[in-house]
């Protein structure tokens, strides 16, 4: 790799490291290709990104960065797995690495909170953002509903009492 290829690979480390949210390191030494193609399927179909770069490279785009508590990580052959997502890396990952005893999640960070692979774990028990934002509209919905019911009932009660003494007034006509 040439000077310039590295230049670029850094600027475009950096970026990444810029704009993302959560960011896992993991072991991967021992995964097949196909099984790695998977891996990256399953990152892209959540919104997450997976990149193996040389660790060198990887800890000079660290420098300055918010996630820069990983670069003691980056050690052995390392993947970053990376999104502005919270909770879909590391979910991806966690996932993964059930399923494949070779892929082995060592820390990542969210933000400047450096995070162990309970860490990266308790990340993705989490629901997702979307899963959230669903359930605070139900949460916000609920009491709207409750409110409109409250509201409607006693004018349905006085609907129901007016029409009770407007049947009882016919049977007493109709009686007389």
């Amino acid at each position: 790799m040439d000077r310039a290829a590295k230049s670029e690979l850094i600027a475009n480390l950096g970026e990444v490291f810029k704009t993302t949210k959560v960011v896992v390191v993991a072991h991967y030494s021992g995964l097949t290709v196909a099984q790695m193609q998977t891996l990256r399927k399953q990152m892209k179909q959540a919104g997450a990104n997976v990149k193996v770069a040389k660790n060198r490279l990887a800890k000079i785009a660290l420098e300055g960065r918010e996630v820069a508590s990983i670069a003691p990580l980056l050690k052995g052959p390392t993947l970053i797995a990376f999104s502005t997502d919270p909770v879909a890396a590391p979910k991806v990952a966690v996932d993964f690495a059930k399923a494949n005893e070779r892929f082995v999640i060592i820390g990542g960070a969210m933000g400047t909170t450096a995070l162990d692979p309970n860490g990266v774990k308790a990340l993705a028990a989490l629901p997702s953002l979307d899963g959230l934002r669903a359930k605070i509209v139900g949460l916000i919905q609920a009491p709207a509903t409750k409110i409109a019911q409250v509201i409607n009932a006693p004018a349905a009660k006085v609907a129901r009492v007016v029409q009770a003494y407007a049947s009882k007034g016919e049977e007493g006509a109709a009686a007389a």
